[in-house]
């Protein structure tokens, strides 16, 4: 084999699938920390001559994680391999994109810096781009992100009826997900409005009505971090009277207790795609990454 895998410490075992998907070999590798905190990491298996893949997820601990992937690819390059990429399901510090306050630093740049002189090429799923509108903007050549839209609308249709559901984006950022999702499978979608007070406090209101009485209904977004903005859907949509509603997600990181919150809330249950650790992952997407990989990395 001319490549190998290897899952670092917080790839959610996603390099598994991933390895067999590329056919390629499942290497080792080792992180502990020592009782300071320090990282002490360690290939075990043989990379000199080969193209190297780390698929670590930057999420729920990102710091750590970004240290760790960073040092494995200097690290992999100093012991001789042919190129190394990063599959990085879920890409984090791509939200403050822009220097909102005086002093602010814009972490999407800095993120952007550490990984173009560490990484040959990396692959992402759905970042979070807003001001900045293609990976390309700060990322060399080699670096792309992939949607996990076809995946989520191929979930939906198979667990769903079209004529007894509607897709819900809680505003229009989430909506553009919905509607893609939505058209795909000729679902109804709607979107809400929202107003944000803080990250903790926001309204929404319908932009148009539609019936859901005795509906079922699938709110959609890209990430849910504390999920106030999709509890306060919910608020709206339970005066309609549907049957059950559900939560999709690309990026669930369920941070202050949010799986808790959203089902108190109403939602009958959370799906989310395998991109964060945790047990609402439902959506696998090691093969979609995988054929991206070998498109972009192996026939080269």
């Amino acid at each position: 084999m001319n490549s190998i895998i290897f899952g670092l410490s917080n790839s959610n075992n996603f390099e598994k699938n991933f390895a067999k998907e590329m056919k390629s070999d499942l290497g080792k590798f080792n992180s502990e920390q020592f009782p300071d905190g320090e990282l002490h990491l360690k290939f075990d298996s043989k990379i000199k001559g080969k193209k190297v893949f780390l698929v670590q997820s930057l999420a729920l601990n990102p710091n750590t994680a970004l240290i760790e992937l960073f040092f494995a690819a200097r690290a992999a390059k100093d012991s001789g391999a042919k190129k190394v990429f990063g599959i990085i399901p879920y890409l984090a510090y791509m939200r403050q994109d822009k220097e909102f306050h005086a002093g602010e630093i814009v972490s999407a740049h800095h993120l952007a810096s550490i990984l173009n002189n560490s990484l040959d090429g990396i692959i992402a799923v759905d970042p979070h781009l807003h001001r900045i509108r293609k990976m390309n903007e700060v990322f060399f050549k080699g670096f792309y992100d992939i949607s996990s839209v076809p995946a989520i609308a191929e979930f939906i249709a198979k667990k769903f009826n079209a004529e007894n559901t509607v897709i819900v984006g809680p505003d229009w950022e989430s909506f553009q997900w919905a509607r893609h999702v939505a058209n795909k499978i000729n679902f109804k979608a709607i979107i809400f409005r929202k107003e944000r007070f803080s990250a903790r406090r926001v309204k929404v209101h319908y932009s148009k009505e539609i019936e859901l009485k005795g509906k079922n209904v699938i709110i959609i977004d890209d990430m849910i971090s504390t999920g106030h903005t999709m509890i306060e859907a919910v608020k709206e949509l339970k005066k309609n009277n549907p049957k059950a509603i559900y939560a999709v997600c690309v990026h669930a990181l369920l941070v202050e207790n949010a799986e808790k919150k959203l089902k108190n809330a109403g939602i009958k249950e959370i799906y989310s795609c395998n991109t964060v650790p945790g047990k609402t992952n439902k959506i696998h997407l090691e093969k979609m990454v995988a054929e991206e990989a070998k498109k972009k990395f192996l026939k080269k």
